[in-house]
């Protein structure tokens, strides 16, 4: 492919970042491995990580100029892979995507073909896209607190419950069942209520001081704060219960004992959505493809063109989006 395109460059000048949307030649698209596949891009979104890479608030993007985005689909128009032909619709999270290798905010994006998951049947490019990272990150807790012996009718507790991954997470616990108690610092959320939460907790109640053991509240949870909230939701959790930690956005420390894991036997479980074996992120696209109603996506959704991406980024970093923002390359 020869034409040039447009995407979003991230470039440092002085210590400061720019971020403009440029026309660019197919040949700045780096060939890294075996098996690279050209995907013309429909769509990629704005996750808290890319945020922290356009704002400076976090060291995510590890050279400069740079293409972020950390998630895209849309359509192989050229395959050196033997599973991936030209014309498959695919969708690629991780392995480095938007952090050490070009992403997705760009018309055209090349990846290892092993990096891509073909969209499963039923599912289009851009309920593809809604759902991502953060619901797959979703799949991925959910299945891990299954395997741990949480089921169906039990109170599971989802931290974070109007961003992205807690969106999807209330909405597929709900869909199988459980009941879910959100903690949230906008407790008058008519989006939660949208989602059918009935029960909704400030999220100061968790992020106070740290006891070792304090009343049981929680058979389960699904945690993307970490810091005091996880290690308070670890101090609440009842006997033999599990919590599924996703996300660090209140902070990496984990001021907690080992009271909970050895008085009550909760088991704590890291969901890492980043390097997952292909066999397990087919099962969790089948299984969201099957669960998701995709009449639900568009109460989740945002959409944006490219050009806002910056600026959306600086307000999800100040806490004020809601949901999925998806980003329009067609």
């Amino acid at each position: 492919m020869n034409e040039s395109f447009q995407a979003l460059v991230l470039d440092q000048h002085d210590e400061h970042l720019h971020a403009e949307v440029k026309e660019v030649k197919a040949d700045v698209l780096p060939k890294e491995e075996d098996g690279n596949v050209l995907v013309e891009v429909h769509y990629s979104a704005l996750n808290y990580k890319d945020a922290l890479g356009l704002t400076s608030s976090g060291k995510i993007v590890s050279h400069y100029p740079f293409i972020p985005g950390c998630e895209f689909v849309g359509t192989v128009v050229e395959s050196d892979h033997l599973d991936i032909k030209v014309g498959d619709e695919v969708i690629a999270t991780g392995f480095g995507i938007g952090e050490r290798h070009f992403g997705g905010f760009s018309q055209y994006a090349q990846v290892p073909g092993n990096w891509l998951v073909k969209l499963p049947k039923g599912m289009n490019m851009r309920d593809a896209i809604a759902i991502g990272t953060p619901g797959l990150t979703a799949m991925l807790s959910i299945d891990a607190l299954e395997h741990a012996g949480v089921r169906p009718g039990e109170e599971v507790l989802v931290t974070g419950a109007t961003g992205g991954v807690g969106s999807f997470a209330i909405t597929l616990l709900r869909r199988l069942g459980y009941h879910v108690v959100a903690s949230t610092g906008k407790t008058d959320s008519p989006y939660l209520r949208s989602l059918g939460v009935e029960t909704i907790i400030d999220r100061s109640e968790l992020e106070g001081p740290v006891r070792p053991l304090a009343k049981q509240r929680f058979d389960a949870a699904i945690d993307s704060v970490g810091g005091n909230t996880l290690a308070n939701i670890l101090s609440q959790t009842r006997y033999e219960g599990a919590v599924a930690a996703c996300g660090l956005v209140g902070g990496a420390d984990l001021p907690t004992s080992v009271y909970p894991f050895i008085l009550r036997g909760v088991k704590l479980i890291g969901i890492d959505s980043v390097m997952q074996p292909m066999a397990r992120r087919t099962n969790a696209w089948e299984r969201l493809e099957e669960l998701i109603d995709p009449k639900v996506l568009n109460d989740m959704i945002h959409e944006i063109p490219l050009h806002d991406v910056p600026r959306h980024a600086e307000a999800m970093m100040r806490g004020e989006l809601s949901g999925r923002t998806v980003v329009r390359l067609r």
